[in-house]
This record gives structure tokens, C-alpha cells and sequence, in this order.
């Protein structure tokens, strides 16, 4: 299986950095994810939802730790990739900047 997408929405919130789609094959996709700043860094979360008891389960996840590692590292790469870019980009007049 090939991850063939990865779609980043960046958030600039205190723990929430960014959601994430990915497809795989550009058949199968799994919208959801997030990126998430926590005491040692970034992590990736799967889609989940909360239960009852007030817990939540992943609705989609990977089975094995291998791929897991292949996923999330793919997906915080191209979220630097893209916190790069748009860091270097200019503010446009009236959004932000300069008072």
C-alpha cells in the first residue's frame, strides 16, 4: 500500500497544529487525522470518536508499528514541509503584521 496524498490543513492553535487527509493507492482515503504538539513533540492522531464512558477509540488506525512509523513519518514531514513555505510567505496588508 502507497500513500499517493497527504492533505494538510495547518491550524495555529496551542496543541492542534494542523488536520490531515491521506489517500492511499488514490483509491482509499482516511480523512481526520491530527497533528498534534505534545511534551516530546509531534504526533499523529488517527480519526477517533468518543464513547460513552467518555474515552475515545480510533475508527481507523494501522495494524502494524512498521507502518505506523512509515505513516506518521510521511505526514510530519510534509507538514514541515509546508509550515516552511508558509512561514516565508509575505502577510498580506490588513492580515497582521505591522499596526
Amino acid at each position: 500500500m502507497t500513500i499517493t496524498e497527504i492533505h494538510i490543513n495547518l491550524r495555529d492553535e496551542e496543541k492542534l497544529k494542523a488536520f490531515v487527509n491521506i489517500t492511499f493507492d488514490d483509491v482509499f482515503v482516511i480523512r481526520g487525522l491530527k497533528i498534534i504538539e505534545g511534551k516530546e513533540g509531534l504526533f499523529v492522531c488517527m480519526p477517533s470518536r468518543k464513547l460513552e464512558d467518555g474515552t475515545y477509540k480510533d475508527i481507523a488506525h494501522p495494524i502494524t508499528n512498521e507502518f505506523r512509523r512509515l505513516m506518521e513519518n510521511q505526514i510530519l514531514e510534509e507538514f514541515r514541509r509546508q509550515s516552511s513555505e508558509a512561514a516565508l510567505r509575505p502577510v498580506a496588508p490588513g492580515h497582521g503584521g505591522d499596526l
